[in-house]
């Protein structure tokens, strides 16, 4: 059964459903709904928590096992499955298929998937869990620039604060599409906000506050190809205290979006609807931008670049060897257009 992320917040205050499907490439707002499922698991008793991360190799016999075994800590619990590229195979179709027939009881399964392409919603499994009498499919949807405004809008009110039209659209113009980027410059304006009003002089103190190192700043100095730049904007939030993740998913998020589109035009999509078509769409006022980030590397090269973010990912859960500063100074440099000697 497919439910609205406005309709989440109040299916939530009442019983929980067996399986929760959390589907859509926005970061932000994608999070902020497992977030609320988890919020609202915690709230109705379910306190322990099972996470399984599914990448080459995973063994879906743990989701068969987790849903038939008995809780050991505790009456109820919540199992998060996560399927960063969407695709279970024909195992992990299986073995959903398996669970959706039969959910565990006292138990919340909550899946995460990106968005679904056509042929993929086809499928027995994608349509048993967007059409499960047991699931509520949440469907999380890109905002566009024309919602852009009135999205700021909605996220300010619910910081106590109003805006006019000027300081609403130069935020708008600021983040440029990207959701987390205005989250963040919201809570910064609570902090600059006097009786929780904005207006064009407190945006404008805002962004003449954040001149520090940031971590979009860093992607801006990757794709602009200013490689000692980036390396010393790297330096600059690993002194401020930013934790590894946070960088790698800023930085696998922009090599995710360069790999899609450098793919769709070696398949001879013209590149002005790669760019139209991507996930989030890449805004008029960054096209030239990532037009002369595209020309580094081939689109094999930008697979590869996003295999070298999952190494990183896995250094930074202690599974694979090596620094991970080191690597994302890498993958920077390698952003940049730099070549790298042990390549």
């Amino acid at each position: 059964m497919k439910l609205s992320p406005a309709q989440l917040a109040k299916h939530l205050q009442g019983s929980l459903a067996p399986v929760y499907v959390v589907c859509g490439d926005e970061h932000l707002l994608c999070q902020e709904a497992c977030d609320a499922i988890r919020q609202a698991t915690r709230g109705q008793g379910f306190s322990e928590r099972q996470v399984f991360n599914v990448e080459t190799g995973f063994d879906w016999g743990q989701l068969i096992e987790a849903g038939a075994s008995l809780s050991l800590f505790a009456e109820k619990r919540l199992i998060e499955l996560r399927i960063p590229n969407g695709k279970p195979g024909d195992k992990g179709a299986a073995a959903l298929l398996d669970y959706l027939a039969r959910p565990a009881e006292d138990t919340v399964l909550l899946i995460s998937l990106p968005k679904l392409d056509g042929s993929t919603q086809k499928t027995k499994w994608a349509k048993a869990l967007i059409d499960g009498k047991d699931v509520q499919f949440v469907q999380i949807w890109p905002v566009d620039a024309a919602q852009l405004p009135q999205w700021i809008r909605q996220r300010l009110a619910q910081a106590g604060l109003a805006a006019d039209q000027e300081a609403v659209e130069m935020i708008a113009a600021r983040v440029e599409g990207n959701l987390l980027a205005a989250a963040q410059e919201i809570e910064k304006l609570k902090l600059l906000a006097e009786g929780g009003q904005i207006n064009a002089e407190t945006v404008q103190a805002a962004v003449a506050d954040s001149a520090r190192y940031d971590v979009f700043g860093l992607i801006d100095a990757c794709l602009h190809g200013h490689a000692s730049h980036a390396l010393h904007m790297l330096e600059g939030l690993r002194g401020e205290g930013i934790e590894p993740p946070v960088i790698l998913w800023a930085l696998a998020r922009e090599l995710r979006l360069l790999a899609g589109i450098a793919q769709q035009y070696a398949q001879g999509l013209p590149l002005e609807k790669a760019f139209a078509q991507a996930r989030p769409p890449v805004w008029d006022k960054r096209r030239p931008l990532v037009s002369k980030a595209l020309q580094r590397h081939s689109a094999q090269r930008w697979n590869q670049l996003l295999m070298d973010a999952q190494r990183i990912d896995a250094q930074i859960k202690g599974q694979a060897e090596g620094n991970p500063w080191t690597g994302l100074a890498d993958l920077c440099l390698q952003l940049a257009g730099t070549r790298i000697l042990n390549r």
